[in-house]
């Protein structure tokens, strides 16, 4: 049997998790030492998203090797390999066609066997089900706290930071207000920053403005309004 490795960390996880790079690179050694396999290579991919495929160099070259060489691609679990069903399925759905296969050690997968297959299946579409209400309820437990005035990332254009929540800043809201009217009368965000700017009104951070930050503003002002901020009209 020959086989090809495949690690992936980002500094988060490294130091989250545990995984590191030597870590995983260990593991799959040693599977191939125990099951009398050769390990041709390990490509990895330090410090990068597991998001996408296509912005993981190591992954790609992991894949090809292990297609012209028609062995077993290694990598110590799923996640290391894919962040969502699609992917996932896609790596084995090539690998399957070019006559190797997928061998994932901490959920114990060989799809060189039908069973392996579907428990490869079953288990990449538990992970992505598992991603998916984190980020629901994240989702949710941000729009609660906004609707609470209670401060969530950064302090939005028009509100201020006091004792831990949200306020009216009533220098930025009349601004806001003006935003509003000029965009109304038809003026173009350039148009906003050029008046902005005449008029000495400043930025969040007291710099100078641009057509993007006064367009950004307006969709939160928005937003906000929809989840129960007071009012800036």
């Amino acid at each position: 049997m020959k086989a090809i490795g495949y690690i992936r960390v980002s500094t988060e996880d490294q130091a989250r998790l545990g995984v590191s790079l030597e870590a995983q690179r260990a593991r799959i050694t040693a599977w191939a030492i125990a099951n009398e396999a050769e390990l041709l290579n390990i490509h990895s991919d330090e410090g990068v998203s597991g998001y996408r495929l296509s912005n993981r160099p190591g992954l790609q070259a992991a894949l090809d090797q292990a297609c012209r060489e028609k062995c077993a691609l290694t990598v110590y679990s799923l996640s290391r390999m894919a962040r969502n069903t699609r992917e996932a399925l896609e790596v084995a759905d090539r690998l399957d066609r070019c006559g190797a296969d997928l061998v994932s050690l901490s959920e114990k997968i060989d799809t060189s066997s039908a069973a392996g297959k579907m428990v490869f299946r079953l288990l990449a579409v538990l992970n992505e089900f598992e991603r998916d209400l984190v980020s629901e309820r994240t989702r949710n437990a941000m729009q609660y706290a906004r609707s609470q005035n209670k401060i969530v990332g950064h302090i939005p254009y028009g509100y201020k930071r006091e004792d831990e929540l949200l306020v009216e800043n009533e220098s930025e809201q009349q601004a806001i207000r003006l935003m509003i009217q000029f965009r109304e009368s038809g003026l173009s965000f350039r148009k906003i920053v050029d008046v902005l700017e005449k008029r000495g009104i400043k930025s969040k951070k007291g710099g100078n403005w641009h057509p993007k930050v006064i367009r950004n503003i307006l969709q939160s002002a928005e937003k906000w309004q929809k989840t129960s901020i007071p009012s800036i009209s």
